[in-house]
């Protein structure tokens, strides 16, 4: 349930060693030297937003690039200055890791300093697999990240998979399934893969094999009915979780709660505002200057599109209390036709996506809100 009282933090650490041929997300070559100018920075704005709210921050997230690059000093400086400029309940605080970062990742400290949940980039379990991938670890670095994070304490654990892959099988999901179930995760975020504009992948002339959209259809529900047979609930689009243990942090997005996010190409929905850096690290260290974005936001149309990403949809009684009205009718009757193809389920008081919905989730939202 959102709380307009509370705020998710979100701080983009832009650097990486290697690009990545599938990824999207804004980053630069790691540099000590930036790490510093970054985290300097950083600081300035925490100050200067920090002043200017009364929000209990209650979500943390490190995400990137690749947030495992910076050593955990750097982590708590930037973490004592949240502590510093807002008022803090009992955060879920969150970093991504690289597996082949185990060695320079110190669990033990990152959990002494407030880390309490480790998203693990794995993206597969087999070897060719992490090779297609261009990927800078193994399946040996994901077990040793994982023994490793085990070791400190830190228990809330997210793994994220890669599925569509080229070569993959269904054996290499059945070991993904197993390693789920035989480590008791506490989540697991599975996204199929999709060719984006300015990646590598995207210019790669068998980018055919990697998009058949069968096979990432059959995949994606063996993968969504295997989960839920050992005991995940398949709450969002891409995630699973089990015993509650939900993303708080990305919950938020989904539920058009408010967000703060620091850094290049960092977005914010803050003081019913949206508003971005631009994706230029020099940029923000020389200039970090907020884009506003002219679109409207906090509309009916926006908190349908972000609730229908989850199991739980959208309810008459939230979007009341949010509207101060009823579901609009257009909504009801622009999806009338994927009920009976088994895409959507709805009643007057709800309207949700099935799992076979959240496959073409951007088609059938697109018509809803027409």
């Amino acid at each position: 349930m959102s709380n307009n009282n509370y705020l998710g933090l979100y701080i983009h650490v832009p650097f990486c060693e290697k690009k990545c041929p599938y990824c999207n997300f804004y980053s630069v070559q790691n540099s000590e030297e930036l790490q510093n100018k970054y985290i300097n920075i950083i600081i300035q704005e925490l100050q200067k937003f920090g002043a200017n709210t009364n929000k209990i921050i209650d979500t943390i997230y490190f995400g990137g690039g690749t947030p495992s690059l910076l050593k955990p000093e750097k982590i708590y400086k930037i973490i004592n200055n949240i502590n510093k400029n807002f008022s803090i309940l009992n955060p879920e605080i969150i970093i991504e890791i690289n597996p082949a970062d185990y060695n320079y990742s110190d669990f033990e400290i990152l959990k002494s300093i407030g880390i309490n949940r480790v998203s693990v980039g794995a993206q597969s379990l087999n070897n060719n697999n992490l090779i297609t991938l261009q990927r800078r670890h193994n399946t040996e670095h994901i077990l040793n990240t994982y023994y490793n994070i085990i070791k400190s304490g830190i228990k809330n654990i997210s793994f994220d998979f890669i599925i569509g892959l080229l070569g993959q099988n269904f054996q290499d999901l059945d070991n993904i399934i197993n390693f789920c179930k035989n480590n008791y995760l506490a989540h697991i975020s599975v996204y199929l893969l999709k060719i984006e504009k300015n990646t590598k992948f995207f210019d790669n002339p068998n980018i055919k094999n990697f998009a058949d959209q069968d096979i990432c259809s059959d995949f994606y529900i063996y993968i969504s009915e295997n989960l839920k047979k050992i005991g995940y609930d398949h709450y969002e689009i891409s995630n699973f979780a089990r015993d509650n243990m939900y993303s708080k942090h990305n919950l938020k997005y989904w539920n058009l709660d408010e967000y703060l996010g620091i850094g290049p190409s960092a977005h914010s929905f803050f003081n019913n505002k949206r508003f971005y850096y631009k994706n230029n690290l020099n940029n923000f260290l020389e200039n970090p200057e907020i884009i506003y974005d002219s679109d409207s936001c906090n509309t009916p149309d926006e908190y349908i599109m972000l609730k229908l990403r989850l199991k739980s949809g959208v309810s008459n009684q939230e979007f009341q209390k949010k509207f101060n009205m009823n579901i609009p009718d257009k909504y009801f009757s622009n999806l009338k036709k994927y009920e009976n193809l088994g895409l959507v389920n709805y009643t007057k008081n709800k309207i949700s996506l099935t799992n076979r919905g959240f496959l073409l989730s951007n088609t059938i939202i697109s018509d809803i809100i027409l």
